[in-house]
């Protein structure tokens, strides 16, 4: 008989990201993330595998992480990204030239680097052996594209000028005392900011020889959440790059797009300062760039698609004007729905193939060069959904996740997304889930203040809520993060566990989720909280009307964002036996400035000087008075997102009242925690938390 899935199972988990199907269509390359028991890791492993499921994949990178596979032209290699100990063909040709002194480039790579730094490695899938180093940079490496022949490469990396390097080394080795003059001084997951440029190199894959492109540099307060995002023309003309030359880049979240010729000459700005560029994508005759544009003052707007094309013929020569692509146009019509984030557009024809959410579903829809977009894919249906998107050579490759069956690779021919049925390509988690008792998912509607709201309700096991002698559950509120997020049928390691120790897992879209249109979205703009509670008790109060749950055991989570709507929940009701508030901003007027989304803040509320009524009334903690619900309290020690006194405040609140509550902060952790023993740690302490104060424990 099939076992609910214990926290141990856990290490069992495998996680799948960045997907890339090579220019023919016919294979597939796709990351794992895996979690190392012994060292107490996550480790992420580069696959590749024949996109119509002939082979199971093939395991190519074992001895260390890798990240952002891209194939070359050809075909014949797979680039990515990892943090390895030096290439040994490098090592090598560095001690031949031991006679000489060190040159002073060899002698700043070599000082104070105690860790490998991420750079370019490439495997050659027809001669085989393990992966090669491309490139050699000091800082490392963020981001890549290949050449039209394979042979070049266009790499994002930082190039600290002799003061900034001395400032670097003396942070790194000596503790030094943070210097910035940056509006922008922190990032979460990135640190403290500081003033190195990032530029785009042109990289010889043969001698790693880099010329730098001098006008083709980076800038702005959200480079460091997506970066350059170099992308290469088939034509060799052009590589186009995002950046912000605003004359506050680190007060607005603007991305333009951006073309240069690969020798650095003919810089020309593409887009003009009103988007949110990112996820650059040349159509494969390299006469038209395809990319995603946000809002960068309102991001309750759905993300649309746009489309730059040429605005110059080829000439005798079969070339092209370096960066001369007109203005860009939307395709996304009157689609009121957003770009979903995974993966760049894809090219099928003069089509353009996205992932959008939909409705509280991740899903593909078709962008024409006439008339509206286009849903497609239906064989996906609405009870499971993407988490991840490439198309290249006429084919698709999406990871689907479904909450009972995990999350595997599948791919369809571009052209028959309509009615094809997709092959898999991946089963990771067979072993996990083939012999555990996963949940079942339904989705309802509940009515909140006269809005429609979409419910997932996890169920446990073995539990039909249709039949009227079934006991009820208790009951776990999970709130998502955002706001600007949705919640869509997917599988869940917590959502399994939970649902396996009897829970009934609900997750609310409440008002201000995307995927639901503007409106619904934007409702919540500058006055964050009522709306959100609202929606999760009227979800409740509808599982508990319908039976399925048990009305004195409810309790109620989030992460992030999650975790305020969680205050704003215990500071306005009793309704649950207790609760859990993870990692969240409960005081907005001391987080500003202290966290590194001021941009936001002063987007969705002005600043907290010109509007302290509003700041306050989005503050859980104002009304920290009212909470007599047991709370457990959780945070990173390194979270820069919502940072860590945000929840001491909150605790030190409950506490000085004598309510049951528990503080738990995760050192050296960011936003997410990443380490696999706290991420089941952190699974222990909430379910401990609930069994402690269940009334019927």
């Amino acid at each position: 008989m099939s076992e609910p899935l214990d926290v141990e199972d856990f290490y069992g988990l495998t996680l799948l990201t960045d997907v890339a199907v090579s220019p023919t269509g016919e294979r597939v390359a796709f990351v794992a993330d895996e979690f190392d028991r012994t060292e107490d890791d996550r480790r992420s492993s580069l696959f590749v595998a024949p996109a119509d499921g002939a082979r199971d994949p093939t395991r190519l990178s074992r001895a260390s992480d890798a990240s952002v596979p891209a194939w070359s032209p050809d075909g014949t290699k797979l680039g990515f990204v990892a943090a390895r100990e030096t290439d040994a063909e490098l090592a090598v040709s560095r001690a031949d030239g031991d006679d000489d002194e060190p040159s002073d480039d060899e002698e700043r790579v070599d000082a104070g680097a105690d860790e490998p730094k991420p750079q370019v490695w490439a495997f050659d899938l027809e001669r085989g052996g393990d992966a090669r180093q491309l490139t050699d940079f000091e800082e490392g490496v963020e981001s890549f594209d290949w050449g039209p022949a394979g042979e070049r490469l266009a790499v994002a990396a930082r190039d600290p000028t002799e003061d900034q390097r001395e400032y670097l080394t003396a942070r790194r080795e000596d503790d030094a005392p943070i210097e910035t003059e940056r509006l922008q001084h922190k990032y979460d997951g990135k640190g403290w900011l500081d003033e190195v440029r990032t530029y785009l190199f042109v990289v010889d894959c043969e001698s790693r020889e880099a010329d730098r492109l001098d006008d083709a540099h980076g800038g702005g307060a959200h480079e460091p959440a997506i970066g350059l995002q170099p992308a290469w023309s088939p034509d060799g003309s052009t590589i186009a790059f995002l950046s912000n030359r605003t004359d506050r880049p680190d007060d607005n979240y603007v991305m333009d797009v951006y073309a240069i010729a690969p020798d650095g000459e003919d810089l020309r700005r593409v887009t003009d300062g009103d988007l949110t560029a990112s996820r650059l994508r040349w159509h494969p005759d390299g006469d038209r760039l395809a990319f995603v544009g946000g809002d960068p003052e309102n991001w309750y707007d759905p993300d649309r698609v746009y489309v730059a094309e040429r605005d110059a013929p080829a000439d005798a020569s079969g070339e092209t004007d370096a960066g001369r692509l007109g203005a860009p146009a939307s395709r996304s019509g009157d689609l009121d729905r957003t770009v979903a984030r995974y993966g760049a557009p894809g090219w099928d024809g003069d089509d353009v193939i996205v992932p959008i959410g939909d409705e509280g579903l991740t899903r593909l829809a078709r962008f024409t060069l006439e008339g509206d977009p286009e849903r497609t894919f239906d064989a996906q249906g609405r009870d499971r959904t993407i988490e991840g998107f490439d198309l290249r050579g006429g084919r698709a490759a999406v990871v689907l996740s479904d909450p009972a069956a995990g999350t595997d690779v599948f791919s369809a021919p571009a052209v028959d997304l309509d009615s094809a049925e997709p092959t898999r390509v991946s089963a990771v988690n067979e072993e996990l889930v083939g012999g555990a008792r996963t949940p079942e998912c339904r989705r309802i509607t509940v009515e909140s203040d006269g809005a429609e709201i979409d419910v997932l309700a996890y169920l446990p096991p073995e539990y039909d809520p249709d039949d009227p002698d079934a006991d009820p559950r208790p009951l776990v509120a999970s709130i998502h993060g955002g706001p600007i997020a949705y919640d869509a049928p997917t599988f869940s390691f917590d959502y399994a566990h939970l649902t396996g120790q009897g829970y009934v897992v609900a997750r609310t879209n409440y008002r201000g989720s995307s995927s639901y249109g503007r409106e619904f979205s934007e409702q919540i703009r500058g006055e964050w909280g009522p709306r959100e509670r609202d929606d999760v008790l009227a979800a409740v109060d509808e599982l508990v009307d319908r039976g399925w749950v048990d009305d004195e055991r409810c309790f109620a989570t989030g992460f992030s964002y999650g975790a305020m709507t969680t205050g704003y929940l215990v500071t306005a009701s009793d309704r649950f036996a207790a609760a859990a508030a993870e990692h969240g901003i409960y005081d907005f007027r001391s987080s500003f400035g202290t966290d590194d989304s001021h941009v936001w803040w002063e987007n969705d509320y002005g600043l907290p000087w010109d509007n302290p009524e509003g700041y306050d009334a989005s503050s859980s903690l104002v009304d920290a008075g009212e909470i007599d619900t047991p709370l457990l309290v959780t945070a990173g020690g390194e979270d820069w997102r919502c940072p860590p006194s945000q929840s001491e405040q909150l605790y030190v609140s409950v506490k000085k009242q004598d309510v049951p509550a528990r503080l738990v902060v995760y050192p050296d952790e960011h936003h997410a925690i990443g380490d696999p023993d706290r991420a089941i740690h952190r699974l222990e302490e909430l379910t401990d938390w609930f069994e402690r104060h269940d009334p019927d424990a």
